[in-house]
């Protein structure tokens, strides 16, 4: 290993702790929002948090202090520059130390509740004994970490923009094996992703177990245990599709087609029997705003 080699961690968790230095102000004790789904944690006193589990799972980075992450008997120390990814459902003790120095622990949050539309999910597999936390940095992870939290904080910056940013930081996070809980997702959840991103195309029970790597009965199997089937998962996700476009302006035609359907009865019955109103009723009320925003 050279000097610079040795050395360039150590950079990294400088030149991040730097660029997030507009975070690092909160001084009383607790969660504090921040924007969207950002926010600081802080910490007055050294604290002890046992067995915490998240309904969602978190990126964090220490900006002050250390954080003590304890599954049983392992633990890991994260300290200031440290980024760190909390995952869901997952029983864990949180320990948050402040520095000496300024007598308070903070971190700056980003809470995963859903994945960016374009990042592909995970079957959720494993266990918590195998479960990592700290993501080693890079100078583009810390180049996406800033962009990301800046876009979401600057009230000014589009969403789009935000999603954008956040979906690069994903992307750099896919293969890092602490963040294997952020693109866990349920077999349904998964199923779905895939058939949203084609909606209109022949989805058959064979096609959609070749994209999730299983086999037929095996999908069928796994989905019955989720409480859904391989049928309702497919017209859901149709009946989302014709939603989005009705809501965007498209015909009752247009939508139609979007969610695969030949037949623009059979359409309008299964969008009734999803929305418990009619597509041209849903049409008239996508449009009501738009025909004010012209008077």
């Amino acid at each position: 290993m050279t000097l610079a080699q040795r050395f360039e961690p150590d950079l990294l968790r400088h030149a991040l702790l730097a660029r997030l230095g507009r975070f690092d102000q909160r001084t009383a004790h607790g969660l504090h929002s921040v924007a969207g789904q950002l926010f600081t944690y802080c910490a007055l006193d050294r604290e002890r948090i046992a067995a915490i589990r998240l309904d969602h799972p978190l990126i964090g980075i220490v900006l002050r202090g250390s954080k003590e992450l304890w599954i049983g008997d392992r633990c890991e120390v994260q300290r200031p520059g440290d980024v760190f990814i909390l995952p869901r459902q997952v029983s864990l003790d949180v320990v948050n130390i402040p520095e000496e120095r300024s007598g308070y622990y903070e971190s700056l949050i980003f809470e995963v509740a859903d994945l960016p539309p374009a990042t592909r999910p995970r079957i959720a597999r494993g266990s918590a004994g195998d479960v990592t936390f700290g993501v080693p940095l890079s100078p583009d992870l810390v180049e996406a970490i800033c962009h990301a939290a800046t876009s979401i904080a600057d009230a000014g910056v589009r969403a789009g923009v935000s999603t954008h940013r956040l979906g690069e930081l994903f992307a750099l996070l896919q293969d890092a094996p602490a963040a294997r809980s952020l693109f866990e997702r349920s077999l349904a959840e998964t199923a779905a992703w895939h058939i949203a991103g084609a909606p209109s195309e022949t989805w058959s029970v064979d096609r959609l177990a070749r994209a999730l790597g299983l086999g037929a009965s095996t999908l069928r199997r796994r989905l019955a245990a989720e409480g859904t089937s391989f049928r309702r998962l497919l017209a859901e996700v149709r009946m989302a599709a014709a939603a989005r476009a009705l809501d965007g302006g498209a015909s009752r035609l247009a939508a139609a087609e979007a969610a695969g359907y030949a037949s623009r009865s059979h359409f309008a019955r299964v969008f009734r029997e999803r929305f418990g109103a009619a597509p041209a009723e849903r049409q008239r009320a996508a449009e009501a705003p738009r025909s004010g925003n012209l008077s």
